[in-house]
């Protein structure tokens, strides 16, 4: 545990030091009321980014990610869910049909954003960008399914991706959030 928070501590410092500004807050999304956004209102913020499906054995995971949220968001963590319909369509409502099941079924209160899709030929360039192993070689790669999480330090350097199975709550989350919140 403790060997994981150092090189998650190193990763970050070293992003740091190269000084390039990581294009992360230009991308540009839809919240999940259509309005266009970016990531730039979460500038020195850390982020955790989540392709959810309301239909999937992980969809559950919104339970532990709102608590995440609402433990660590007063420390600057904000947890954004990123609907896709990319995997056994198991995201094939509307984004108000999304909205309505993240509401009602969940109570989610972090942001969630317009369906999206996070794989093949029309991957969104926020996820080209989060996938590609030349630029993130430790946590590039394909989206294998939903609920893959990147974790982005206040910087807006990706420092961590946990895949499906490991759950919001989990030790390895858990540290790797506390670690990115101690970093200016």
């Amino acid at each position: 545990m403790r060997k994981f928070a150092l090189l998650l501590l190193l990763c970050i410092s070293s992003f740091a030091v190269a000084g390039s500004a990581p294009p992360i807050y230009n991308y540009k999304l839809k919240t999940i009321d259509g309005d266009p956004t970016s990531l730039a209102p979460y500038k020195g913020k850390v982020l955790l980014l989540v392709n959810v499906a309301s239909a999937c054995g992980f969809t559950p995971q919104y339970t532990a990610l709102e608590s995440l949220y609402e433990k660590y968001k007063d420390r600057g963590l904000v947890v954004i869910g990123i609907p896709a319909n990319n995997f056994a369509n198991q995201e094939s409502g509307t984004d108000a049909e999304i909205k309505t099941f993240c509401n009602r079924k969940y109570h989610v209160t972090f942001p969630i954003m317009s369906k999206v899709s996070v794989l093949g030929p029309d991957k969104i360039p926020l996820y080209q960008y989060l996938t590609d192993k030349s630029t993130h070689p430790a946590i590039g790669g394909d989206i294998k399914w939903n609920f893959t999480k990147f974790l982005v330090a206040r910087n807006g350097t990706p420092v961590a991706r946990f895949e499906p199975a490991i759950t919001p709550d989990s030790p390895q989350v858990i540290t790797a959030v506390e670690s990115a919140l101690h970093m200016p």
